[in-house]
């Protein structure tokens, strides 16, 4: 069994989804989808990873026959029947048994004794804001790509991170008030 990395899995997917697709066309789709912001996926790694399914036989390349501009003709990738097997496989592992964000926070949260607690608070906060402005440009791209009128699995790459920046700003918040409790009570103890 073949490890497969996230650029891999997002490669099958849209390949599966346009039947047929270029680079071009997935770097086309990943600015659409706002990939760029949150996937850590590069136009080199969209390259690099179809070089790889090509390798392991997940895809297959066929000649473009429409040629539009100047420069060679397009290749155009499909799925193999493997990689069809392999994306199925995938989607019901992502779907049922991973995180649902980034555990880098996680492991400052572990550290807030070693550092001072108004610094762990001017931290927090600016990490409020960083939420709010990254929900933001979420909602609008999100709305410039057509909001509800979207297929489902596109709404929901939208709407997802949204949902987990909501609860996260109640979490950070609430964080927040507990550590300005335990300063006030640290300050009137002293």
């Amino acid at each position: 069994m073949h490890p497969i990395s996230n650029v891999e899995f997002m490669l099958l997917q849209m390949i599966a989804e346009c039947r047929q697709a270029s680079g071009y066309d997935i770097k086309k789709l990943v600015a659409q989808r706002g990939y760029w912001e949150w996937a850590n996926i590069g136009t080199t790694s969209i390259y690099a990873g179809l070089k790889k399914l090509s390798n392991k036989g997940w895809i297959a390349s066929e000649e473009s026959d429409g040629k539009s501009g100047k420069g060679p003709m397009p290749t155009r990738f499909a799925l193999t029947k493997a990689g069809m097997a392999k994306l199925r496989n995938e989607i019901f592992d992502s779907l049922s048994s991973t995180r649902e964000r980034d555990n880098r926070f996680d492991l400052g949260l572990a550290a807030l004794p070693l550092i001072e607690k108004d610094k762990a608070i001017v931290a927090l906060r600016k990490r409020l804001d960083f939420l709010r402005e990254a929900s933001k440009k979420i909602r609008q791209k999100y709305e410039s790509q057509g909001g509800v009128r979207l297929p489902l699995n596109v709404r929901a790459l939208f709407l997802h991170p949204v949902s987990l920046i909501e609860c996260e700003l109640e979490f950070v918040s609430c964080l927040i008030k507990e550590l300005l409790g335990e300063t006030r009570e640290n300050g009137q103890n002293d």
